[in-house]
């Protein structure tokens, strides 16, 4: 589970990590590009799950989608709240969502489960199902490597995962795998993004 150590090493460092990451400026082409249409297709209202600053929040809601953001990170919270004030943030776990059983279109989970042990990455899998209704769609964001492994990031410690794993974490949870997407920069850390939707277990 996402500890309160790592909850305290970002409010420590929120206003750093906004500053740097806290907009649109800082979002890679590719990535603004599959967000953007992973979203057109969602039915229903979208949670930002794990929003940060807030910033892909506002991003959905300017772009006509009922969206919201929810941050274990009071810090996070208050800045996105101030910063756009049009749309809703709430304080709140991937673990426990403030959302009814099945009545969520999409989640967007951007880089927030890297910080999940790989014993514990269930935990929220499970309860964003829950939150999704039968079809719905959630699109993770994560830190791709060859094997699951803990690595040092630049505020607490956090995963890498091959996508064919999460994929296999993923289908135990409830969700069937509809994309996959890897990018490999040179000087960077290699990334991927999985389009998972909710399977109707009826």
């Amino acid at each position: 589970m996402v500890t309160e150590v790592s909850t305290a090493a970002y409010s420590c460092r929120a206003r750093e990590y906004t500053e740097v990451l806290g907009s649109m400026a800082a979002v890679h082409p590719s990535d603004l590009h599959l967000v953007s249409k992973w979203a057109g297709d969602v039915d229903g209202e979208i949670v930002d799950a794990g929003c940060g600053p807030g910033h892909w929040t506002n991003f959905l809601a300017e772009q006509g989608h009922a969206a919201r953001g929810v941050d274990v990170v009071p810090e996070f919270v208050t800045y996105a709240t101030n910063t756009f004030p049009g749309v809703s943030y709430t304080l709140g776990s991937l673990e426990s969502l403030d959302a009814d059983t099945g009545s969520i279109g999409g989640i967007l989970s951007w880089y927030s489960l890297i910080h999940y042990e790989p014993e514990t990455i269930r935990i929220p899998l499970q309860e964003l199902s829950r939150a999704l209704k039968f079809g719905g769609t959630l699109l993770v964001g994560f830190f791709e490597g060859h094997a699951v492994e803990e690595f040092a990031h630049a505020v607490t410690p956090a995963y890498r995962w091959p996508v064919d794993v999460l994929s296999a974490e993923l289908n135990a949870t409830g969700f069937d795998v509809v994309e996959s997407h890897v990018r490999k920069t040179a000087g960077q850390r290699p990334v991927a993004a999985i389009v998972a939707r909710r399977r109707d277990s009826r």
